[in-house]
C-alpha cells in the first residue's frame, strides 16, 4: 500500500481567498482540527507576509505534535529567514518555496531569463537547505510552463536538496489528460526526480481542481495540496473531503492507494472552517454539502429505501453525518411518503395513506420543503381532527441580563385553569419547564426552530420543535407575533400528541 499525503493549505492559500482572513487564535483552532482530522503537513500560512502571518505559523509550530506544519516563502532571503524561523519549533518543520517557471510570468512579472531563474532556484534551495531539512518547491505555473525548462528547474531544485516537488496548476488552467501527461513526463524526463516525492496543486478556476488532482495521482503524484471546502484564490483550490473520498471510495481506481485521514472528522471539520471564515458551504457541495445525502425523487427515493447503494456511493456516517435523509417534496413518491409517517409512528391504512397522499402533494406544490410538522398537520388535520386535552389561556414572562429568567403559565383542562412558575436558562425554557411541570410530561427538546413567516416589525413568527417523552418522538408548532409566545404553543401542541398522564 502506497500513501497519499495529504498537505492541507487551508490556512494559507485557503485564507487567501477574498473575505476569509482569520485571526491567530482562529488559524489555530483550526490547525488543532486539522490534527485531529489527521492532516499530514498543515501549511499554516505565509509568514513574511506580516507579523501576525508569522505570530500564527510560529505559534501553530508550538502546539501542534502529530502533523507536520509548513511555512510559504518565495525564493528571496528575507522571505526564506523568517518562514525557517517561524516553522522552527515544530516537530516536523517544513518550508515551501516557489517561482514562477511559465513564459507569461518570466515576461511580465520577473522580467528574467530562464538561467537567471534557475540560479535563483538553485541559491534559494541551498541557503534554505541550511536553515530546514525539510524542503518543498513548487515551479509556480507550471502547467503553462515550457516542459523542457521545466524539467531542469526541478532537476536544479532536487540537487540542491529540495525533497518534495510540487507542481502547481497556479490558475486552473489545465485539464486531466494533459495534467497526467505533465506528470508522466516529469517522471519521464527529470534524471533525479526519484529523489523527491512529486505533489500535485490545482486551482478550480474551470472546475477541475479535484479531476486534475486525481489525474495527477494516477500519474504517479503522491502528495496533494488541498483545502477544507475546496476555498481558495478566485474559485478556489482542490477540496480535501473529495481527494480523500474519491481515494476511499473508488478503491478499484485507486489500487493499492490510502491516505491517513481521519474520514470521520471530515462534516465537523469542514462546519468548524465554514463557521470561522463565514464562507458558507453550497448545498450541493460535494461530500459536505447539505444535500450531499438528500433525496427527494421519487423514482430515487423508492430505490433508495430498497438498497442504498442504488443511489448512494458513500456511507454518511463515513464522513461524520449521521444519516442520509428523505426530503419530501412535490417530487417526493408514496413510498417515501408512507415511510417518513410509519418512522414519525402513523400507520395509516391504505384509504387514510391515499387521502393523506393527496393532501401532502396539495402542499407540496406550494411549499419548497415539507417538514414533519407539515406532514403530522396534513395527518392530523385530514385524518385524526381531536380537540387537544391542554388548551393555551397565557403567560407572563420576567428576564433580563442581571437576573434568572423567570416564567408564569396558565393552561386550561376540561374547564379548569392551571397556572405554574418556573425559571429556566432563558424565558422560553423557563415556560417550557412550566409546561412540563403542568402536564406531568417530561420531555427532552431535540430539535427547536424559529422563522418569520412575514415581514416587517410585526412579522408572525413561526415556531417549530420536536420532542422526546414516553419513547414518543413528536413534533409540535405554533405561530404569533410573539415569538416566546410561538415556542410556547409549539412546545404544547407537541406535548398534546405525545399525551399526558
Amino acid at each position: 500500500m502506497e500513501k497519499i499525503i495529504i498537505f492541507d493549505t487551508t490556512l494559507r492559500d485557503g485564507e487567501q481567498a477574498p473575505g476569509a482572513s482569520l485571526t491567530s487564535s482562529q488559524k489555530l483552532e483550526i490547525a488543532y482540527q486539522l490534527e485531529k482530522l489527521g492532516v499530514d503537513i498543515i501549511e499554516a500560512g505565509f509568514p513574511i507576509a506580516s507579523p501576525d502571518d508569522f505570530a500564527a505559523v510560529s505559534e501553530i509550530s508550538k502546539k501542534i505534535k502529530k502533523s507536520g506544519v509548513c511555512g510559504l516563502a518565495r525564493c528571496l532571503k528575507q522571505d526564506i529567514e523568517a518562514a525557517a524561523k517561524a516553522v522552527k519549533p515544530a516537530l516536523h518543520p517544513r518550508v515551501h518555496l516557489f517561482l514562477a517557471t511559465s513564459k507569461i510570468h518570466l515576461k511580465y512579472k520577473f522580467r528574467k531569463a530562464e538561467e537567471e531563474i534557475i540560479a535563483i532556484a538553485r541559491n534559494a534551495v541551498k541557503m534554505c537547505r541550511n536553515l530546514c531539512d525539510d524542503i518543498e518547491f513548487s515551479p509556480e505555473d507550471a502547467t503553462r510552463s515550457d516542459r523542457d525548462f521545466l524539467y531542469r528547474v526541478i532537476e536544479t531544485a532536487i540537487n540542491e536538496g529540495a525533497s518534495t516537488i510540487n507542481i502547481p496548476d497556479t490558475v486552473g488552467y489545465s485539464y486531466p489528460q494533459e495534467v497526467y501527461s505533465l506528470i508522466e513526463d516529469i517522471n519521464n524526463h527529470v534524471p533525479n526526480i526519484d529523489e523527491a516525492v512529486i505533489a500535485i496543486h490545482c486551482h478550480d478556476d474551470l472546475g477541475m481542481a479535484t479531476a486534475n488532482s486525481m489525474s495527477a495521482v494516477l500519474a504517479g503524484a503522491r502528495q496533494v495540496h488541498c483545502t477544507i471546502n475546496g476555498i481558495g484564490e478566485r474559485a478556489g483550490n482542490a477540496s480535501l473531503e473529495e481527494i480523500v473520498m474519491a481515494v476511499k471510495t473508488r478503491k478499484d481506481a485507486f489500487s493499492g492507494l490510502y491516505t491517513q485521514i481521519n474520514t470521520k472528522e471530515i462534516f465537523r471539520t469542514s462546519r468548524l472552517v465554514s463557521n470561522l471564515t463565514d464562507f458558507i458551504v453550497p448545498p450541493n457541495k460535494a461530500v459536505v454539502g447539505r444535500n450531499a445525502f438528500r433525496h427527494e425523487s421519487g423514482i430515487h427515493q423508492d430505490a433508495f429505501l430498497k438498497n442504498k447503494k442504488t443511489y448512494e456511493i458513500m456511507n454518511p456516517k463515513d464522513v461524520g453525518i449521521a444519516q442520509s435523509m428523505l426530503v419530501l417534496g412535490k417530487h417526493s413518491g408514496r413510498h417515501a411518503f408512507r415511510d417518513r409517517l410509519k418512522t414519525m409512528g402513523f400507520h395509516l391504512d391504505e384509504e387514510k395513506l391515499n387521502k393523506a397522499f393527496v393532501r401532502f402533494k396539495e402542499v407540496a406544490d406550494r411549499k419548497k420543503d415539507i417538514y414533519d410538522d407539515d406532514l403530522r398537520a396534513i395527518v392530523e388535520d385530514e385524518i385524526r381532527v381531536a380537540k387537544p386535552l391542554w388548551q393555551f389561556v397565557d403567560f407572563a414572562v420576567s428576564s433580563g441580563s442581571g437576573c434568572k429568567p423567570l416564567a408564569e403559565v396558565t393552561l386550561k383542562k376540561k374547564g379548569k385553569n392551571f397556572s405554574v412558575q418556573s425559571s429556566g436558562d432563558g424565558p422560553v425554557d423557563a415556560c417550557f419547564k412550566a409546561i412540563d411541570k403542568i402536564t406531568k410530561v417530561n420531555a427532552k427538546l431535540e430539535d427547536f426552530r424559529l422563522e418569520a413567516v412575514t415581514s416587517g416589525k410585526d412579522a408572525l413568527g413561526h415556531a417549530s420543535l420536536r420532542l422526546v417523552a414516553k419513547d414518543k418522538i413528536s413534533g409540535g408548532h405554533g405561530s404569533s407575533t410573539d415569538i416566546i409566545e410561538a415556542a410556547v404553543r409549539a412546545y404544547l401542541d407537541a406535548v398534546n400528541k405525545i399525551g399526558t398522564k
